[in-house]
């Protein structure tokens, strides 16, 4: 890499995330959004919120992602890349079509994108390009002159997001009674999706069973066990498991519960569990519940000792991350050599998602790949 920091041709970086309520009154409109035009009736979004109601009304999500808007600028003017920063959400104020119409007046015309979903899946990547295609239809019935719209890679297995998650599975191990802390096992935890959604994640050469999903997941899991063996000299046992399904009962998802999987924990006789998220970037709404919360309690009606490790959040190895991936992105759009930055098995994701990647079961048009309808 290049001491210049010169991210050129991008003149922009948006922050992309999926948004959340901050108040109670913005609870049931922000589920309308998330589910729209599915159908669902006001009374049931009202009972899917109590999670919500329980905190406040307020979702985490959006002061964590100020908090690592504020991160990337330090960073980035710390170390000389002028590049300015926005956010817009999926789902909620700052939406994204208001943001990208900002750039655009403020004469952004060639943006990179970072997605707040770090692994391969329909909803944590190509649904965000849907609606980067949508905004951007509606800039151009605006009139609007379009940016280029670029989205950067998959950064699961990048050191800047890896190793903080494993500095938290190890304090959190050192918060154990010491009497079980070396036989604990890791439960690494992520969103649980349809399995034919996973089974066609990533590209299509990673279609299968779990495709790029599990792959990934499992590829990060094996990381953070090994730093750890090494660290701390205990080789703990793990398993990748999942929480926070939706949806018809029917429709299979990706499986062990989280709650299930400590049932089965303690039946099997561990002492003790590390339960960690390595599937999200921060302490929203899923973590705040389904973990701390919810599989908490599980733990302690079960009389087995559980600590919750920390995600990435604002991390300065994270902010630095980013920006190592836009440096790295913008010298190969400028057509020079560069190696990408990752750790593990699977190598550097793609810069440009091909065609059958992570597919929708409606096809709609999709930017920031090589189907996008605004290349």
């Amino acid at each position: 890499m290049s001491d210049v920091l010169d991210a050129s041709p991008y003149d922009a970086l948006l922050l992309l995330s999926f948004g959340g309520p901050e108040g109670p009154d913005d609870v049931v409109p922000f589920l309308e959004n998330v589910t729209r035009g599915r159908g669902i009736p006001k009374e049931r979004l009202k009972e899917v919120g109590q999670h919500y109601f329980l905190f406040g009304g307020v979702s985490p999500i959006n002061d964590q992602n100020r908090a690592l808007l504020h991160a990337l600028r330090k960073d980035f003017a710390e170390h000389g890349l002028d590049l300015p920063v926005y956010w817009g959400n999926r789902n909620w104020a700052p939406y994204l079509t208001d943001t990208l119409r900002d750039m655009v007046r403020d004469g952004r015309r060639r943006v990179l994108v970072l997605a707040t979903s770090a692994y391969a899946s329909y909803s944590g990547c190509r649904q965000y390009r849907e609606n980067l295609a949508d905004a951007l239809a509606t800039l151009k019935e605006e009139g609007l002159e379009l940016p280029a719209v670029d989205k950067l890679r998959h950064y699961f297995n990048h050191p800047g997001f890896v190793e903080p998650m494993v500095d938290g599975v190890i304090r959190s191990l050192a918060d154990l009674p010491e009497d079980v802390r070396d036989a604990a096992h890791i439960a690494f935890c992520t969103h649980s999706i349809p399995t034919a959604a996973a089974d066609t994640s990533g590209p299509v050469e990673a279609h299968g069973d779990g495709g790029a999903y599990v792959a990934q997941h499992l590829d990060v899991a094996r990381l953070i066990a090994d730093a750890v063996r090494e660290r701390t000299g205990v080789d703990h046992p793990w398993q990748l498991v999942y929480q926070s399904r939706s949806g018809a009962p029917h429709i299979p998802w990706l499986e062990p519960d989280i709650c299930d999987h400590l049932e089965e924990r303690k039946a099997a006789g561990v002492p003790a569990v590390v339960m960690a998220p390595i599937g999200f970037v921060s302490d929203h709404m899923e973590v705040l519940y389904d973990l701390d919360t919810e599989a908490t309690a599980k733990a302690e009606e079960l009389g087995l000792p559980v600590r919750r490790s920390a995600t990435v959040g604002d991390d300065p190895r994270f902010a630095a991350a980013v920006r190592e991936l836009i440096l790295e992105r913008a010298t190969a759009e400028r057509g020079q050599d560069v190696t990408p930055c990752a750790l593990g098995a699977l190598g550097a994701s793609h810069d440009l998602c091909p065609v059958g990647c992570c597919p929708a079961r409606a096809p709609r048009p999709a930017a920031a790949g090589t189907d996008s309808p605004y290349a």
